[in-house]
């Protein structure tokens, strides 16, 4: 079963000289990319090599391994999809941060010593942010309705997208989080279901959730729960998304306030982006979906979209995506592939800003472009200037939990964003170069602490773990 186009190829090959050379024209003829070659074993007959290769499609494997399998001394021991190999058994594990080694350590882990601990907690229920996993846990909870661009996958087809935001939870904040996948639909049973689970987790976030009831799901549990609850499909999109501008701008020297920006896509990125643009002071915005300019004087039936009715668009324009991007300053796309052309860049103001953030294919194809836009921005690795969410929600949610926050609000969205922006220094920004890399280093730990002073400013932190009745010194 081929998911990707990168596999790995292992051979035994007869150990005489040209082999190799023969194997590596082939994958050459047959346009493949060739990686890594790995030398497995060897003997005085045979040679065993392991070998990384790109295709160029996913139905040229079988031509690659009939002309592999005709070169005389070759012998194609198996064939592994690369990206299926990192997935085998899954991604995350829990480990034990106690050892029991003996009986006496059996007894105070578990029982009887942990009475105790449950007794504690049901005096004071605090306490569970210092005597559990609560206080460093978030749970990552879908239904699998829109899992990455695919769509409606369900819950199972699910689960490897949230082990993997596990990974980065754990490798970029620290943070233990687990997957949530959830086999209901109806936003009513999705809210029960994790508030039922809520009392074992110290903040939850919501991913891959379809629009509009994932807005619904958010208020909802967001009202119930006195733990921050994030839909990073919004919120974490929209503080990269911010972040970037903020610097794009600086490149291209426009002021916050006076440029115009045009969105193409009123789903849920879309709205948190308008949302957070307001609440850092963009005030000139219009937003398009399949249908257009939304207006309102003629408002649609969504709620989320008659929001943005009466929060955009203070001209009351119409007209297509096509008509209204004339003379703005700024596109933002998180819609789909190819709704616009170079003609349409050509139409905007002076050193245009495009950030292009359909993945995997973007709105328009950025070396169209290059040499008209201003900045330019992508949803992709390949590209510079990716806006990944990764820079944003292990550290969102790393100060989230430092100061026991109560909620994610608009202020500490805000602050995050820039945060992340002020890590590109002045002598570093240029045209590609307005995000950091999620492997800079600080990335997290700034993002956290620009989260945590903006919670304790509006009044959302509890700081328990410093408070007189839960400190280390008073725990007897």
């Amino acid at each position: 079963m081929l998911m990707s186009l990168n596999i790995t190829i292992r051979l035994k090959l007869a150990n005489r000289p040209g082999t190799l050379a023969n194997v590596l024209a082939v994958i050459a003829r047959e346009r493949g990319s060739l990686g890594a070659i790995d030398l497995v074993s060897a003997s005085p007959q045979y040679v065993t090599r392991e070998m990384m290769v790109r295709l160029r499609d996913r139905n040229h494997l079988d031509e690659l391994v009939d002309a592999l399998k005709a070169i005389s001394g070759v012998q194609i021991i198996h064939v592994a999809d690369r990206v299926l190999t990192k997935h085998l058994g899954g991604k995350i594990e829990i480990k034990a941060k106690r050892p029991v080694a003996n009986w006496e350590d059996l007894s105070m882990i578990y029982t009887p010593g942990v009475a105790g601990v449950s007794e504690a907690i049901f005096g004071e229920p605090d306490l569970a942010y210092k005597l559990t996993m609560k206080g460093n846990s978030v749970a990552i909870v879908t239904d699998g309705s829109a899992v990455l661009g695919l769509g409606n996958l369900g819950p199972g087809a699910a689960l490897p997208v949230m082990e993997g935001k596990a990974v980065l939870f754990k490798k970029f904040g620290n943070i233990d989080a687990f997957p949530i996948c959830l086999n209901v639909r109806e936003p009513k049973q999705i809210i029960d279901a994790v508030s039922a689970i809520a009392p074992a987790f110290g903040a939850i976030n919501l991913e891959d959730i379809a629009s509009p009831k994932c807005f619904e799901i958010e208020d909802s549990l967001s009202d119930l729960l006195d733990i921050p609850v994030f839909h990073d499909d919004q919120h974490g999109t929209a503080i990269v998304t911010l972040a970037g501008l903020l610097n794009a701008l600086r490149v291209v020297g426009k002021e916050t306030t006076r440029v115009r920006i045009v969105l193409s896509g009123a789903g849920a990125a879309g709205t948190a982006i308008v949302k957070i643009l307001k609440d850092a002071g963009f005030c000139n915005l219009i937003v398009c979906d399949r249908k257009g300019a939304i207006a309102r004087d003629s408002l649609p039936d969504s709620p989320s979209k008659i929001w943005i009715a009466e929060n955009t668009n203070e001209e009351c324009l119409h007209g297509t995506l096509k008509e209204v991007i004339q003379g703005a300053d700024v596109f933002i796309g998180v819609s789909g592939p190819g709704l616009l052309d170079r003609e349409d860049i050509l139409k905007m103001a002076n050193k245009p800003v495009v950030f292009a953030l359909a993945n995997p294919d973007p709105e328009i194809d950025p070396g169209s472009i290059f040499d008209l836009a201003g900045v330019i921005a992508t949803g992709r690795s390949d590209y510079p200037n990716q806006i990944n969410n990764a820079l944003a929600f292990p550290g969102v949610f790393r100060g989230a939990l430092d100061c026991h926050a109560r909620t994610i609000n608009n202020e500490m969205c805000v602050a995050a964003a820039s945060a992340l922006a002020g890590i590109i220094q002045d002598s570093e920004l240029t045209a590609e170069n307005i995000i950091p890399s999620i492997f800079k280093d600080n990335v997290s730990s700034v993002v956290a602490k620009a989260v945590i002073d903006a919670a304790e400013r509006t009044g959302v932190s509890r700081n328990i773990l410093t408070g007189n009745t839960v400190h280390e010194d008073n725990l007897i």
